[in-house]
């Protein structure tokens, strides 16, 4: 299985659609669990880092600066 390497502010796109519609996310803190920010409505979800594994479809290359 290959290592995936993520930064704070990428945003990664989810296997499964958020009930709001969007299927972006913000990855706002890492650690052993990681804590994401749906771009659509702003909630806001911790996933332990091998669950969050399984439920990334891809990372974007762009960074939200805010």
């Amino acid at each position: 299985m290959e290592s995936k390497e993520y930064k704070l502010g990428n945003i990664v796109t989810m296997k499964k659609v958020h009930p709001c519609g969007s299927s972006d996310w913000e990855i706002i803190r890492l650690g052993a669990d990681i804590k994401i920010k749906c771009c659509g409505c702003g909630r806001v979800v911790m996933l332990p880092r091998i669950e969050f594994n399984k439920k990334i479809k891809k990372v974007q290359e762009g960074v939200i600066n805010e």
